[in-house]
């Protein structure tokens, strides 16, 4: 397998990160992961979803680097990584700044003509 460029590495995680967070379910639960620790049993709640489901869920943040989980006894838990949306906000941030530049480019354009 190849190596990757830092930059294609850094667009595959923000693609896998949006594509997780895409869902208003995951979503949910990641907001929900922001105020703190939580069990399965406790990210269900808001859900009509069954524990496999919301497992299944949580398996997706997981691979999307948002979330980790610990097993303790029979209960789960879940906590949202640290550094879990630097990638999409320094991907945000350089999309802002190019089409910022963009913009201010194109407003002179038209201005001059």
């Amino acid at each position: 397998m190849t190596p990757r460029p830092r930059r294609a590495t850094v667009n595959f995680v923000v693609h896998h990160q949006f594509a997780a967070l895409g869902d208003p379910t995951r979503l949910a639960m990641v907001e929900r992961l922001a105020r703190g620790p939580a069990s399965v049993g406790v990210l269900a709640v808001p859900t009509a979803l069954s524990l496999p489901a919301v497992l299944k869920h949580v398996r997706v943040l997981e691979e999307a680097g948002l979330v980790t989980t610990v097993k303790r006894g029979r209960v789960r838990e879940c906590r949202l990584r640290e550094d879990a949306l630097v990638a999409v906000a320094t991907w945000t941030a350089q999309q802002q700044a190019l089409w910022s530049t963009r913009l201010d480019a194109l407003g002179t354009v038209l201005e001059e003509s």
